[in-house]
């Protein structure tokens, strides 16, 4: 039997945000079984908690797989994860291993509960997304506001920016037709001020609909800097998940410069929700 937790991550409410299931022990596991293993769960991720590789400085190593394939790096799965170490260990800096790179995250505490963690995300580069009318259709929208563009930090997302919130909660996408353009995140926004909606979808990851997606929020941020919506170093909230019913709450800012982009860092809540143990042999 495999110990395991849950967790309702981009929250500090129970049953909203995007829910996470953690694997503390799976260290006997093989990568298939892990997949199954996510896919018997069927949830947005699931990860498993093992041993860092080798010399690499880093409290855990983490194997990241949605239902139907493994990814290299995602937010919610290390936020969460984050959290679970950090309870355990009572410490207050984190740093695990993804396969996009060692992501070190800090957490806060109130009264010995941690209640707020961010994590410092691989720097993307955008990339021109040479399919963007074939996007725009499929998402049933005549233009975007915005250059639509890729960026990579492990997951590949693209951007497309609507002109308001409600363009973006209306959204009806062909979703046959976005799962034909790869395995891609569509993440689709409206931002006004500080304040970003987006809906993000993911059908060729196995994901239709995101309730919050961490690793496409730090990108998001880059996007609106090059795009002068926001400024280097301010703090913007990135509201997802209402329309399935798992309002989520997301921040994120970036620091440096016209000249260089140093950090992308992306943050928010977590709650434990559930825990058990999972016969998976």
């Amino acid at each position: 039997m495999h110990p395991y937790v849950i967790l309702d991550v981009f929250t500090d409410v129970p049953l909203e945000g995007n829910q996470l299931a953690v694997f503390t022990e799976p260290a006997d596991l093989s990568a298939e079984l892990m997949q199954k293993a996510a896919r018997e769960m069927n949830l947005s991720e699931t990860v498993f908690l093992l041993e860092p590789d080798g010399n690499v400085q880093a409290d855990a190593r983490l194997r990241i797989f949605t239902p139907v394939s493994e990814l290299s790096f995602a937010g919610h799965p290390t936020l969460g994860s984050a959290f679970v170490l950090g309870q355990r260990t009572g410490s207050s800096q984190v740093r695990l291993q993804t396969g996009a790179g060692v992501i070190p995250l800090s957490l806060w505490r109130e009264g010995g509960e941690i209640v707020y963690g961010e994590m410092e995300q691989p720097i993307p580069e955008p990339e021109p997304f040479p399919e963007a009318e074939a996007l725009l259709a499929a998402l049933g929208v005549g233009r975007a506001e915005l250059p639509v563009e890729l960026y990579r930090n492990g997951p590949v997302f693209v951007y497309v920016a609507l002109p308001d919130e409600q363009a973006v909660a209306a959204l009806r996408p062909d979703i046959r037709a976005l799962e034909a353009l790869g395995e891609i995140g569509v993440n689709c926004f409206a931002v006004t001020s500080a304040r970003v909606k987006t809906r993000m979808f993911g059908p060729a990851l196995g994901v239709i609909e995101d309730p919050a997606t961490g690793s496409a929020a730090g990108p998001l941020a880059v996007h609106l800097i090059r795009h002068g919506r926001v400024q280097y170093g301010q703090h913007i909230e990135i509201a997802q998940g209402a329309e399935i019913g798992r309002p989520s709450v997301l921040r994120a800012r970036v620091e440096g410069s016209a000249r260089q982009v140093e950090r992308v860092l992306v943050g928010g809540s977590a709650v434990l929700v559930a825990r058990g143990e999972y016969r998976l042999q």
